[in-house]
């Protein structure tokens, strides 16, 4: 299973240029995999959609698997995505970032132990296959979580009222698997370049946005930046990504704070 084709890799360095100029070089790209073919979208490998001069901290690598996954893959996890516990979900402890006023927010969660039991296939190629990609993009040895209450799950959003908690993460690299399309827009995962942004319209001043494609798996560290998932722009659309929590040598999942624990299932 490795024809596999890395489509994106923003690039790590800060570069300085102003949006909408390409620079005179274009950065270079390095791959810790033999093999990989890659590209750089846009100039500079990210997607900017705020005003003049940026600096660029965050990045990220996608991975195209439409071809590696099983022949329904889209229709199983939608089929199992459409019996999501949707609710207004509480604020994260220690994680939120959304300003004071917002306390609940509706969306959707096909929880973790739906997950395994009703697509055997995705939690073993979370545990597996997705984890030896990870391991391609990170220096450090990676590892899915030993707990399966929160290794992956489906985040779910159906119309255009929902969306995602802006939050950081409690892991150090995330794997996130877009299982939809959106070509009217909406749903894209946005990023703050600022640390400390606390609201929506924080990260949005100056972020850097990936857009959903379906057999896309993104991975990224979202424990110092901000992000969130903006609502969809039809009321008949429907959001589904895998999201899968993944841990290094330096963070442990000894790490993860266990007030998130007691939050999420009323222990630790």
């Amino acid at each position: 299973m490795r024809a596999y084709q890395v489509v994106y890799r923003a690039v790590p360095e800060p570069i300085m240029i102003r949006a909408g100029e390409r620079p005179a070089t274009a950065p270079s790209l390095v791959h810790p995999c033999a093999g990989y073919h890659a590209g750089i979208s846009n100039s500079v490998g990210i997607c900017h959609e705020s005003g003049s001069i940026m600096a660029l901290r965050f990045s990220w690598t996608t991975v195209d698997l439409a071809n590696q996954l099983p022949g329904s893959w889209q229709q199983d996890i939608l089929a199992v995505a459409a019996e999501a516990d949707f609710r207004e979900f509480p604020r994260t402890p220690v994680l939120s970032r959304e300003a004071e006023c917002v306390t609940r927010i509706s969306r959707g969660r096909v929880h973790a132990d739906q997950v395994r039991q009703d697509l055997p296939w995705l939690y073993q190629y979370y545990r597996e296959y997705f984890v030896q990609l990870a391991q391609e993009t990170c220096s450090e040895r990676v590892a899915p979580a030993r707990d399966d209450r929160y290794g992956i799950v489906l985040n779910v959003q159906r119309g255009d009222t929902m969306r995602f908690e802006c939050h950081v993460d409690s892991n150090p690299l995330t794997g996130l698997l877009f299982c939809t399309d959106h070509p009217a827009g909406g749903g894209e995962l946005v990023f703050a370049h600022d640390p400390a942004a606390a609201d929506v319209d924080a990260i949005e001043r100056d972020c850097s946005v990936i857009r959903p494609h379906a057999g896309h798996l993104a991975f990224f560290d979202g424990s110092k930046y901000p992000h969130y998932a903006r609502p969809l722009r039809s009321a008949a659309d429907v959001r589904v990504v895998a999201v899968m929590n993944l841990y290094t040598e330096s963070r442990p999942e000894s790490t993860r704070p266990a007030e998130l624990n007691r939050h999420l299932y009323g222990q630790d």
